[in-house]
């Protein structure tokens, strides 16, 4: 945030809430290649350690009377295992190792890029667009592997009148290639959205007094602004994990259990 003078010499506060979403190398300057060390690289390693911290190194005591770390483990794994069996049924559970690894990356970028001066990987199209695409050939694949051409009955409304099973297929199948797109840009909306408004909302917070003389002065309804929406940002970091690994539970289930 900076000032600088509109019109006849009025001051004005300029700020540029999207730049914290740049990608830029992280030594140099220079345009970023497909090689290139970047802040996106940097914080999405960040997020695999932590996770290896929290599983890994949390839980190598396997102590009878867990510590906090393990406990926060052991609730994330039971959390997870629940979830994937209660939504794909207990056959999805040979899934469970690659959708409890989405949820954890999902979660910890998104923890980690609230933390000041971070980068949030997930506010990436590019980045939730790769686990959205792995998501839907998983589920494609799946399908057509376990139930051949019978997976297509996924597409064939077999409960509605036979003159409209036709557009409902066509309906269905529009539906099924728009997954990854909703799935990705719903993660990547609201993380880019959230972290624009928190920008917003600090670069609103000093109220400059130059008639006065005294300075700046950030009023208590500013500092409860921006904590209340901080606040906000935290629960909605968990529920985008939440979300996606859910929504990837029910694409599940359609692969695994394909008719209507």
């Amino acid at each position: 945030m900076a000032t600088e003078a509109h019109g006849a010499g009025e001051p004005g506060l300029v700020f540029h809430p999207m730049d914290q979403f740049m990608v830029k190398p992280l030594f140099g300057e220079g345009t970023v290649g497909v090689f290139t060390l970047t802040n996106v690289t940097l914080w999405m390693a960040l997020t695999v350690l932590a996770i290896f911290a929290l599983l890994v190194l949390g839980t190598s005591r396997r102590a009878t009377i867990p510590t906090r770390t393990q406990s926060v483990a052991e609730l994330l794994y039971d959390f997870v295992r629940k979830m994937v069996e209660d939504v794909a049924g207990k056959d999805a559970l040979v899934f469970f190792p690659y959708i409890m690894t989405l949820f954890l990356f999902i979660l910890f970028a998104n923890f980690l890029g609230l933390l000041p001066m971070a980068f949030t990987t997930t506010s990436h199209i590019a980045v939730t667009a790769v686990m959205a695409m792995m998501v839907f050939l998983t589920v494609t694949i799946v399908g057509f592997v376990k139930h051949g051409a019978g997976f297509l009955g996924l597409f064939w409304v077999s409960s509605a009148p036979l003159a409209l099973r036709p557009v409902l297929a066509l309906i269905e199948v529009i539906s099924y290639f728009v997954r990854p797109v909703s799935h990705s840009i719903r993660l990547a909306g609201n993380m880019m959205a959230g972290h624009a408004v928190v920008k917003v909302f600090a670069a609103f917070a000093p109220m400059i007094l130059i008639s006065t003389g005294i300075g700046i002065v950030v009023t208590p309804l500013s500092i409860l602004a921006i904590s209340t929406i901080y606040a906000l940002e935290v629960l909605v970091a968990f529920i985008q994990a939440y979300v996606f690994t859910i929504l990837t539970c029910v694409y599940l289930k359609d692969a695994l259990h394909p008719s209507h």
